[in-house]
């Protein structure tokens, strides 16, 4: 292979998806860079302009026009960080998070478009072709932390989440088809009938392929979220996919104007429990029960979003 071999597939490639095409309005208003700014606003839990500048390999002074034409445009909000007061949290203001989606939709669409060219049964072997570039191109390293993008369910995502909690339980805790169809009443509740302003999912995405889930849903109680499913594949653990999740749901609740938020979980699922604590939540109620075929001790956490200042 030669520089000439891959710069030829990347003039074809570009061409492909229209990288290039602004006549089909894929980014418009934005640029391509533009449109990248804001997916990663949407999904990265990096938010200020030095970690993007890092994520994306942009130069400060690019980022910086982009990011006040953004503010000008009502897309983002700057405010002090609160791991680093010298740098500034950017955050997506609700205008900002719509024109992410819509960007992000359209993109979806023409993927998709391009996906229905391809025969059904070639379409395991382009996704095996694509994993191979990208394990070649960068080296065989293991997967990242940043490698993982947190992102809206598309079709076929929330079917994922009953399957998959239904077996990766079955498979490490030996719970029964119970436990399955009270996923699937969550999953079902939260498809048929949802605000999109109080209550989301989160599906978290590694290599073009799902690896973790967390819902965020109104509570019963006035003014209470409740954190719902949260769950990481087993070979993607160790790259802060649950800490990302819980703090996702955690900003979206208090961003909603929610009070409180409640959890529901069990004394076996340690490392969850572990991952409720460093993100405050306190236990304030445990009981025994029976369910999904095993003797379990059910408990109950609540966090403050917010508590008053010293």
């Amino acid at each position: 292979m030669t520089v000439q071999d891959i710069r030829s597939f990347n003039r074809f490639y570009t061409n492909v998806i229209g990288a290039l095409d602004y006549g089909r309005h894929l980014y418009a208003p934005y640029t391509l860079t533009e449109s990248r700014v804001l997916y990663e606003l949407a999904h990265s839990p990096r938010t200020d302009a030095a970690d993007l500048r890092g994520e994306l390999s942009l130069d400060a002074g690019y980022l910086s026009r982009i990011l006040n034409k953004f503010e000008q445009d009502g897309l983002i909000e700057r405010t002090p960080s609160e791991r680093d007061p010298r740098r500034r949290r950017i955050t997506l203001t609700a205008q900002g998070r719509e024109t992410a989606s819509l960007l992000d939709e359209r993109s979806r669409e023409s993927v998709g478009a391009l996906l229905a060219t391809v025969p059904a049964d070639d379409r395991p072997r382009l996704a095996e072709a694509m994993r191979t570039v990208r394990t070649l191109l960068s080296s065989g390293r293991p997967p990242r932390s940043e490698d993982v993008v947190l992102r809206d369910p598309g079709p076929g995502d929330l079917g994922w989440i009953v399957q998959r909690n239904a077996a990766l339980y079955a498979a490490e805790y030996g719970w029964n088809a119970d436990y399955e169809g009270l996923v699937a009443r969550i999953v079902a509740d939260f498809a048929e009938d949802h605000d999109p302003h109080l209550e989301r999912v989160w599906i978290a995405e590694l290599d073009g392929r799902p690896v973790g889930c967390a819902m965020c849903v109104r509570d019963d109680a006035p003014g209470t979220a409740r954190l719902r499913l949260l769950l990481v594949e087993p070979d993607a653990r160790g790259l802060r996919i649950g800490d990302r999740l819980v703090g996702a749901v955690i900003d979206f609740a208090r961003d909603g104007g929610y009070r409180d938020l409640v959890l529901w979980t069990n004394d076996v699922l340690a490392a969850a429990r572990r991952i409720y604590q460093r993100h405050g939540f306190v236990l304030v109620a445990e009981k025994p029960h029976r369910s999904f075929g095993a003797d379990l001790t059910g408990q109950d956490w609540r966090l403050d979003l917010h508590p008053p200042q010293e």
